[in-house]
C-alpha cells in the first residue's frame, strides 16, 4: 500500500479553522501526516496550501511565498479582533472619503513597512498566545515586524462606509491590521467584514477543491494530489543519474554541474519524481531533504 504524498489546494469555507480543514483532509485521504502553510482565520475563506505525506517536509517553501487577498472593510466600527468575528469596541462617524484620498492612504502603506501584530492572534509572548492574553483582558507590548506590501488597491461600493480591497503582500502580513491602519489614515476606524486568499506564490484558489469536492473524488478513487515537486517548481531542477540517486539517498555530496547561482536545487529521478533538495557546498551539492525511492502519482 502506497502512502499519499503531494500537494493539495483547498478552498477553505468560512467558519472553519485551518486545523479543521487539515482534520477533514486526514479523514478523506486516510492519512495522518497532513500539514498546511499559512493559517487562515475562521472568518476568512480561500486558498489553503496543504501538504500530504512526505511532502509535509516541503511546507517551508509554500510558507515563505507572497499572498494575494481580496475582501471588504467597514469604516466607522472597530472590533477587538479587527474583523467581523470580534466584539465592537468603538464607533465613529465616517467622514466623506474621495477615491483619491482612499488611494493616497493605500499608497502610503505600500512598500516595505512595519506592522504591529494584533492582540487577537496566535503569536506567543512568554510562552502564551496573544489571543489567550486578550481573552484575559491583558494587553502586552508587541514588537513591530517588517513586511512588504507589493500592491494595495481599494474601490468604493454603494455604501460609503464599505470599501473593497485587494492586497499583494509578503509572508507575515496581517491584512486586518493593514486595513485598520488604512482607516486610521483616513481619520476613522474600521474592521474587516470579508477576507479571501486568492493566491499563494504560483498557487491559485481557482485550482483548489472544496472540502466536498475532495470527499467526492476520494470516494470515487480519483487522483487529488499534485506531485510533491509542485512545492518547489520555482527551484532549478536537475535530473540525477542512477549513481547520483544512490549517493543522494546515502546523504553523500553530489558533484553534478549546475551553472545557476541558486543556493538550492530540486533533484528528480529519470521519471521526473522529486528525489530530494540539495544545497551548494563548495564545488558540490549537499542533500538537505531526501524522499523515498517509490512515490505514488
Amino acid at each position: 500500500m502506497t502512502t499519499p504524498n503531494g500537494l493539495l489546494l483547498i478552498d477553505k469555507p468560512q467558519g472553519l479553522t485551518s486545523h479543521d480543514v487539515v482534520a477533514r483532509v486526514r479523514r478523506a485521504l486516510k492519512e495522518r501526516k497532513v500539514g498546511h502553510a499559512g493559517t487562515l482565520d475562521p472568518m476568512a475563506t480561500g486558498l489553503l496550501v496543504v501538504a500530504v505525506g512526505p511532502a509535509t517536509r516541503l511546507l517551508r517553501f509554500a510558507q515563505g511565498q507572497d499572498k494575494v487577498y481580496t475582501g471588504t472593510v467597514r469604516l466607522g466600527i472597530a472590533t477587538d479582533s479587527l474583523d467581523a468575528d470580534g466584539a465592537v469596541l468603538d464607533t465613529q462617524p465616517v467622514p466623506t472619503i474621495t477615491s483619491s484620498e482612499a488611494d493616497a492612504a493605500a499608497a502610503s502603506l505600500t512598500g516595505p513597512i512595519e506592522q504591529v501584530p494584533p492582540m487577537v492572534s496566535a503569536l506567543k509572548v512568554n510562552g502564551k498566545r496573544l489571543h489567550e492574553l486578550a481573552r484575559e483582558g491583558i494587553e502586552v507590548e508587541r514588537a513591530p515586524r517588517a513586511i512588504t506590501i507589493t500592491d494595495f488597491s481599494v474601490s468604493p461600493t454603494d455604501d460609503p462606509a464599505v470599501w473593497d480591497f485587494e492586497v499583494h503582500c509578503s509572508v507575515g502580513t496581517y491584512v486586518r491590521v493593514l486595513l485598520a491602519d488604512w482607516a486610521a489614515r483616513l481619520g476613522t476606524i474600521g474592521h474587516l467584514t470579508a477576507l479571501r486568499r486568492v493566491s499563494s506564490g504560483d498557487h491559485h484558489v481557482a485550482d483548489a477543491l472544496s472540502i466536498e469536492q475532495l470527499q467526492e473524488r476520494c470516494e470515487a478513487d480519483e487522483r487529488v494530489l499534485a506531485p510533491a515537486l509542485s512545492f518547489v517548481d520555482h527551484l532549478t531542477t536537475v535530473t540525477a543519474s542512477p549513481e547520483d540517486l544512490v549517493r543522494l539517498r546515502r546523504g553523500q555530496l553530489l558533484m553534478f554541474v549546475a551553472t545557476e547561482t541558486t543556493s538550492e536545487v530540486a533533484v528528480v529521478d529519470g521519471a521526473g519524481i522529486l528525489a530530494g533538495i540539495v544545497h551548494r557546498r563548495g564545488d558540490g551539492w549537499q542533500p538537505d531533504l531526501v524522499f523515498p525511492e517509490e512515490q505514488p502519482c
